[in-house]
């Protein structure tokens, strides 16, 4: 890719290219191998197939579980038409602060338009870390390892597939963007309004205490900082925020792009001037279009 630098027509934006179905308590023991289905006749959306990770052995009963199905972690994947295949995928990460998940528009509500570019599309629900990041970390792990194991069958290329993470989501797919080694890195990162940092400056304090705990240490807060471990071998990234987001500060995004300009990483970078937090793929998010335009030549161009 080159480098470029644009300046958009709409002040205040800036490009940097470097470069629902309802679950009862069977759900997860219904047919084939554990795996839950649902078709376009059923719901009038492109149809899918959930599949539990084997991360927890077994999950709870819907009615007794009271994080509502935050302790069954499951991947929802999405195939495109045999004719538009191209063997890419992405796996999407829904924020919602390490304490729920916003699994609409920043998850299941993405599928028709990776589906149209012939890319296969996966929505993880992973666990939620109550101070252990471990779990969801392992939870992303898991959902990778998954679709490599399948990718004959299902048609994907091991060594394209990308992850995409909003708000506290943005920070697991950067984490683990940063944190893996070799193989286990994803090809791509897409991240929506991330949270990057733990530096209480600019973090979000929910999101940090939900992952580390109240009085996390140094050591601690420098390794989940992930602007801080970011290097040659990080994979390119696209990262979109409005310049007036008051939940995660725009300088996340700053700090990162900035780790990956000196690393010669290839990015993309979309200021907007309005938007706020979490507009996912809204159509109330006034440069959707633009927005759209964008991730769609990015990810042509990869």
């Amino acid at each position: 890719m080159k480098n470029l630098f644009l300046i958009p027509l709409f002040i205040g934006s800036f490009v940097f290219p470097a470069i629902s179905q309802q679950s009862n308590s069977n759900t997860r023991n219904v047919i084939e191998d554990q795996q839950t289905h649902a078709s376009p006749s059923q719901t009038n959306k492109p149809s899918f197939t959930e599949y539990p990770l084997n991360t927890v052995e077994k999950a709870p009963d819907m009615n007794e579980d009271t994080d509502r199905g935050m302790n069954a972690p499951s991947l929802r994947v999405y195939f495109p038409s045999p004719e538009k295949a191209t063997g890419s995928m992405v796996i999407a990460l829904p924020g919602g602060g390490y304490s729920n998940l916003a699994l609409f528009h920043e998850g299941y509500d993405w599928a028709p338009f990776y589906l149209d570019k012939g890319i296969a599309f996966g929505v993880l629900k992973y666990r939620m870390p109550q101070t252990d990041y471990t779990i969801p970390f392992a939870d992303v792990k898991a959902a990778f390892d998954q679709v490599k194991e399948h990718a004959t069958v299902w048609k994907i290329n091991p060594k394209n597939i990308g992850i995409m993470g909003a708000s506290a989501g943005g920070h697991l797919a950067s984490t683990y963007a940063t944190h893996t080694e070799g193989e286990d890195k994803p090809a791509f990162q897409i991240l929506l309004y991330p949270v990057i940092s733990m530096d209480t400056t600019f973090t979000h304090a929910g999101s940090r205490r939900n992952l580390l705990g109240e009085k996390p240490s140094a050591e601690l807060v420098n390794r989940f900082s992930n602007e801080k471990r970011v290097d040659g071998t990080t994979p390119p990234a696209f990262v979109i925020f409005a310049a007036d987001d008051k939940v995660v500060p725009p300088t996340n995004g700053f700090r990162y792009v900035e780790a990956l300009t000196e690393h010669k990483v290839p990015v993309t970078f979309l200021l907007y001037p309005t938007g706020g937090h979490g507009f996912g793929n809204r159509d109330s998010f006034l440069y959707k279009d633009q927005f759209m335009q964008e991730l769609s030549k990015w990810l042509q161009e990869l």
